[in-house]
């Protein structure tokens, strides 16, 4: 060095020649406060970022080297002063950070925060499953997803907490039918499929609601119950079927199960009309929106104007930031069912109501 200084005169040209042959693969860059940190050749803003800390990495939206605005794979040199811009509002890391970070301590904080917002998503996703798989069966949800049911199964695929097992869940790793058999095995070994249908306390009231609802032309004295699996409502076309000693269960005609009987016991396919009597009926409804603060909150308020009764509510955001929320409502009648639903669809942000069948697959 002392030999270079004293053949170059020109003090920075001395400089640019120990930069180039001394640290070739480095580079040297400066906080506007002066801290100096050392990089491999070719980083960029995002590796600085995420140098100073882990959070200014991820809330990182822009970046200054010398007091100019530079794109986040800008390539740093030696001597420059980097300024990192965050906003709270930042999506966080993009998936292209990882084509041009140098840094590995860099990539694995980006990966490990992909990995971290992917565990939610199947959190999410692995209630939504199991609810959709419960009501595929006409389970309780009330009793096979209760929280310390949930943890101990967990516990039984050496998995530690609930959220573990419905992450598990989510990425495919269990099906739903595994935990809900494993639910099954554990806490109603003797229990019978019927004895855990999700149906009303009292199931004479639904007997007796369907009777005085519904009539078979020339047939009196007939248990007619109404099917969990499709919950018709006065107004709805309908067939009944009978069934194996638990008299006429009523479906709608769209109802997949109705389709099964059609054509495998068309002969057990039998006609059935409402009467003007009228009675409670179970609704399943799907609303779809841009998600925002209190929509679910502005929907239920609607609901609760017009005076209907919610049994259950359940929401979630999808991965394109729409909300699904389903709701589980007893309902007097067709109209009174179209009114709110024109009511919902004129809440601010809504894009679709609709009737849902009870544990239907739905697209997210």
């Amino acid at each position: 060095m002392l030999e270079w200084q004293q053949e170059v005169k020109d003090n920075s040209e001395f400089m640019e020649s120990l930069k180039i042959d001394l640290f070739d693969d480095t580079v040297f860059v400066f906080t506007p406060k002066g801290a100096v940190y050392e990089f491999p050749k070719g980083a960029c803003p995002i590796d600085f970022a995420y140098r100073i800390h882990t959070e200014v990495g991820h809330k990182c939206t822009g970046a200054r080297v010398n007091g100019r605005i530079v794109p986040l794979d800008f390539p740093l040199g030696n001597g420059d002063i980097v300024e990192i811009i965050t906003s709270k509002n930042s999506p966080g890391p993009s998936h292209d950070w990882l084509t041009f970070v140098k840094t590995s301590s860099a990539k694995s904080k980006i990966r490990n925060w992909f990995k971290k917002e992917q565990r939610q998503d199947n959190i999410i996703k692995g209630r939504d499953m199991l609810e959709k798989e419960l009501r595929r069966k006409h389970l309780s949800s009330k009793e096979f997803l209760k929280e310390e049911r949930l943890l101990e199964v967990a516990r039984r695929f050496s998995l530690n907490t609930v959220n573990d097992l419905l992450a598990a869940i989510g990425d495919g790793v269990i099906t739903a039918g595994q935990a809900i058999n494993r639910i099954k095995e554990m806490y109603f070994p003797d229990a019978q499929v019927e004895d855990m249908l999700s149906v009303p306390v009292n199931p004479d009231a639904g007997y007796k609601r369907a009777n005085a609802a519904l009539s078979i032309k020339g047939v009196d004295d007939v248990v007619i119950r109404l099917a969990h699996c499709c919950n018709p409502l006065p107004g709805d076309r309908v067939l009944g079927y009978i069934t194996r000693g638990r008299g006429v269960s009523v479906h709608r005609e769209d109802c997949p199960n109705l389709q099964n009987y059609l054509r495998h016991e068309k002969d057990r396919v039998i006609e059935v009309e409402w009467s003007d009597r009228k009675g409670i009926y179970v609704v399943e409804l799907e609303v779809k929106a841009f998600d925002r603060p209190r929509l679910t909150t502005d929907v239920l308020t609607v609901i609760a104007d017009q005076h209907v009764q919610i049994n259950s509510v359940f929401s979630r955001v999808t991965r394109n930031q729409q909300a699904v929320m389903d709701f589980k409502l007893e309902i007097k009648d067709m109209s009174q069912l179209q009114a709110l639903m024109q009511r919902i669809q004129k809440v601010q942000d809504v894009l679709e109501v609709r009737r849902s069948l009870p544990g239907e697959v739905r697209g997210d």
